[in-house]
């Protein structure tokens, strides 16, 4: 219950910040916004709730930004050299990745996360088992340890420490 009231604050305060006004209409609009988001999604967002006032949580979301933008452009120039190779050097599989995250969000934003950098894409989620499907243009493995830390390994971590 606690996520919700915050993401109904959060929700409320965003409203308000981006109407630029607080005449009762835009006020009322943005209180039945806000109800109707914190009522639907409010319990996807944290857990625990005091995790929203954590300093590290937002240091480790901007390094997982910046880790994120990092392994989209490393693997552009794979997808490029592999395109513009004469050879056109490819290996595709489909890989099973294990995860360890519990939390329906981190695990989206990992799904996500690996489908947005080129070369791989999020086939199927297993959350039930912690599984990921992942398409991968070259798989350099099958072991599903290895693929594991080379696809996610990189995101989980970061992931762990702002979602759960």
């Amino acid at each position: 219950m606690g996520s919700k009231i915050l993401t109904f604050i959060i929700a409320l305060a965003l409203w308000l910040l981006l109407s630029l006004s607080i005449d009762i209409q835009h006020v009322v609009v943005g209180v039945l916004v806000a109800l109707v988001v914190s009522l639907s999604v409010g319990h996807m967002f944290a857990g625990t709730p005091t995790k929203w006032f954590s300093p590290k949580r937002y240091v480790c979301f901007a390094l997982y930004v910046a880790v994120l933008l990092k392994e989209v452009i490393k693997a552009n120039l794979d997808v490029i050299y592999r395109v513009l190779h004469p050879e056109l050097p490819i290996y595709p599989g489909i890989v099973r990745v294990k995860t360890s995250i519990k939390s329906e969000t981190a695990l989206t934003f990992l799904a996500n996360s690996i489908t947005l950098t080129p070369g791989t894409l999020t086939v199927d989620v297993d959350a039930e088992n912690g599984f990921l499907y992942i398409h991968w243009i070259y798989a350099k493995t099958h072991d599903m340890e290895e693929a594991s830390d080379i696809i996610a390994g990189r995101f989980e971590k970061i992931l762990k420490e702002v979602f759960e």
